[in-house]
């Protein structure tokens, strides 16, 4: 077969055009240059092309503006959950009686399953308390302790210190402060015997309220479903049979007076203590020793007068008033409550026994 001179040029050309790269099949080489021209175009279309650039990158956020720079007005932050709670306290702080993790949801406009949550958080923080009978969850005294906590004169242990002091000082006794404890007592504040001698109870001390003085007082005021549910898990149905009439006698006294359960020589003798909203919060106790020698010392109707002299100033320095003097509802702002006449003098015979 005859190749055309000016073809076989043309190849040669074409071959060196290619770095020296030589053909292969000499068919090629009979291709009209035109088409060959295209061929060799699209293989250099054939050829790997470079990535795109990168997007620029977003503008950096603007900083926050000053309060009162911005027209449209200072950022509103949210926090659902944290709202959810405020909700749920302020909702139960208007409800005694308490509420049901339902009812709480259908007051509040909300699923259960947005508070359930929630809920059982506060519980376990102590903001709330479930009542295992109802399931109805109420506020606790923890908001009261936090929203006092930077003023003394709202907090039992620094309203009572002093007085306590002056207490021991005159009876010539020790004293402690007992608060409820759950099912028990517990000793939160004492003050020793300014004397010579003296007998006091360790600070931490956790009483049976059944079997003690200060448990017998703090059982006597406080509600009757409270006082129902302690006696029935601590106690069985003889001895609460026997308590009842007890506790009902206290009442009428508005104090306690009998023999130490624990030492010889030592009769306790208790007096309640009221928050600002009437209920028995902590019961004031003088275990009174009594003296047989020439130690300078008080009788013992002294020291129980002086105890309910200082049972009734620390209710009032936390802004409690007897409603029986002044029927309006406790209050704070309160500010000169009447006078208490919670109890009467003791005998000298039937309170000694």
């Amino acid at each position: 077969m005859r190749i055309d001179p000016e073809t076989a040029a043309y190849g040669r050309a074409l071959a060196s055009h290619h770095h020296g790269e030589q053909l292969s099949d000499m068919k090629d080489c009979c291709i009209d240059p035109p088409r060959l021209r295209h061929k060799v175009r699209v293989r250099n279309h054939d050829r790997p092309a470079m990535p795109p650039p990168p997007p620029p990158l977003p503008p950096p956020p603007k900083p926050d503006t000053a309060p009162g720079t911005d027209t449209a007005g200072p950022r509103v932050y949210s926090a659902p959950a944290l709202e959810k709670a405020i909700d749920i306290i302020e909702l139960l702080a208007r409800e005694p009686g308490g509420l049901t993790v339902s009812d709480i949801a259908t007051r509040l406009s909300r699923s259960i399953s947005e508070l359930f949550r929630v809920i059982v958080v506060l519980d376990r923080r102590g903001w709330l308390h479930k009542a295992p009978a109802s399931d109805r969850y109420r506020v606790t005294y923890k908001l009261l302790e936090t929203a006092h906590r930077a003023t003394p004169a709202q907090e039992l242990t620094h309203v009572a210190a002093p007085l306590m002091h002056a207490l021991a000082a005159t009876a010539m006794q020790s004293c402690h402060l007992v608060v409820r404890n759950g099912t028990s007592g517990l000793i939160v504040l004492r003050q020793e015997s300014p004397g010579p001698t003296g007998f006091a109870v360790r600070l931490g001390t956790s009483i049976a309220l059944a079997t003690n003085c200060s448990g017998h007082v703090l059982l006597a005021f406080m509600g009757e479903d409270a006082r129902t549910a302690i006696l029935d898990e601590t106690t069985d149905a003889a001895t609460r049979a026997s308590l009842a009439p007890h506790l009902a006698a206290i009442r009428d006294r508005g104090h306690e007076w009998s023999k130490s359960n624990r030492m010889a020589g030592v009769s306790d003798m208790s007096c309640p203590i009221f928050g600002y909203d009437g209920h028995v919060v902590a019961a004031l106790t003088i275990p009174f020793l009594e003296v047989i020698d020439e130690t300078p010392h008080i009788a013992a109707d002294e020291a129980l007068i002086a105890l309910k002299r200082t049972a009734t100033a620390i209710p009032q320095a936390l802004g409690w008033s007897d409603p029986q003097a002044m029927p309006l509802n406790p209050s704070l702002s309160v500010a000169a409550p009447g006078k208490r006449k919670r109890a009467t003098q003791p005998s000298t015979g039937e309170d000694l026994a």
